[in-house]
């Protein structure tokens, strides 16, 4: 399980609660893989945003000709003149995500963006637009007002990027035959062999039979039984609906412009020392210990204990080489983000930190 801590402060108390627990935790199969050919499309296309209050495009060069184009379309003669000037117009991309299995008259919401140099997109209407996809066909006409987002005090985040919601139909189906398939393929979010074994195995148990194989880490094939032929919808239902013992490779992220932290559980330190300015780091194999300068005590860890007196104060730790416990005796020392950071990254390279470490 990942753990996200806000804050250092918040950092152990919430890891050591939460290290007992196995890394390998159950999940449904839809929430860590998907089959292969069922995703979103997207789609995009140029629109025009009008009705906006003095806050449009100041140049002529794009908004103009389109609205010149628009104008010709509609039956008003403008004489080739394509020099329109109108700070109520601002020109816009627009774009969606066409669901998976999409049918023509559902409705999607769209994005639009500014392209120019409008100052905001409030109160705007966007135009009739069609949204292509990659191979250049139409699958959505998007139109409707645009909505911007706004904080609690009501100042818009974004004034030029704003969203329609509803705002485009789907005029084209997806043509796709998924009720009769024989065989399909699963790939996993987040490929692990370990992962895909289980899953692997799973199936087969639940359909009572070897109809499931592993190709790799991140690849599952699956051959529907004779009894599902022809009914892939419902051996699918059963199938995303089993629980997976996820596994994962050992990772611990560090922010340092935020000092988030993320790590596993199963992390291991091997015997090392490292100095780091006034604290003093000991990982042995049956302890961690923990010293550091300064006239303040720190608190005992919970199964240690303290040693001594006066400025430099010991935190010993039983039994222990993990991160989580290594961490929860610097956290009481009053270690700080950056020190905490500049740690792991000594462990990391000295190669006593058995996980895989990214600094973001």
């Amino acid at each position: 399980m990942n753990i996200v801590y806000e804050s250092i402060a918040k950092l152990c108390l919430t890891l050591v609660l939460v290290l007992g627990i196995s890394n390998a935790e159950a999940a449904r199969l839809k929430d860590i893989a998907a089959v292969k050919g069922v995703r979103e499309n997207i789609l995009i296309g140029y629109g025009i945003v009008v009705g906006l209050k003095g806050t449009g495009d100041s140049s002529t060069d794009v908004t103009g000709q389109s609205l010149a184009r628009l104008f010709g379309k509609l039956g008003l003669d403008v004489q080739g003149n394509s020099n329109i000037k109108s700070k109520n117009a601002a020109a816009v991309i627009v774009t969606a995500k066409l669901p998976a299995f999409a049918r023509a008259g559902n409705v999607i919401d769209v994005t639009v963006s500014s392209i120019g140099d409008a100052g905001s997109l409030e109160g705007g209407m966007l135009l009739v637009t069609p949204l292509r996809a990659g191979d250049q066909n139409i699958y959505a006409v998007a139109q409707g007002p645009v909505s911007l987002g706004a904080l609690a005090d009501g100042s818009k985040v974004f004034p030029t990027v704003g969203r329609v919601v509803s705002g485009a139909s789907i005029e084209k189906d997806i043509d796709s035959n998924f009720q009769g398939k024989k065989s399909f393929r699963l790939s996993l979010h987040n490929p692990d062999f370990t992962t895909a074994a289980r899953m692997a195995a799973t199936i087969n148990g639940e359909l009572g039979g070897k109809f499931a194989t592993a190709r790799d880490s991140a690849t599952v094939d699956i051959v529907a039984p004779f009894s599902y032929e022809g009914n892939t919808v419902e051996l699918l239902a059963v199938l995303e609906n089993i629980k997976i013992n996820v596994d994962s490779k050992s990772k611990v992220v560090l922010n340092e412009r935020t000092g988030t932290i993320v790590m596993g559980g199963h992390i291991q330190i091997s015997p090392v020392a490292i100095a780091h300015g006034e604290l003093s780091i000991e990982v042995k194999d049956d302890s961690a210990t923990v010293a550091a300068g300064g006239a303040a005590a720190a608190p005992a860890a919970a199964g240690g204990k303290k040693k001594g007196g006066g400025a430099n104060r010991l935190l010993e730790i039983k039994n222990v080489t993990s991160v989580g416990d290594l961490v929860k005796a610097l956290n009481a020392l009053g270690v700080q983000p950056k020190d905490l950071t500049s740690i792991f990254q000594s462990l990391k390279q000295l190669g006593a930190l058995q996980a895989d470490l990214e600094v973001m």
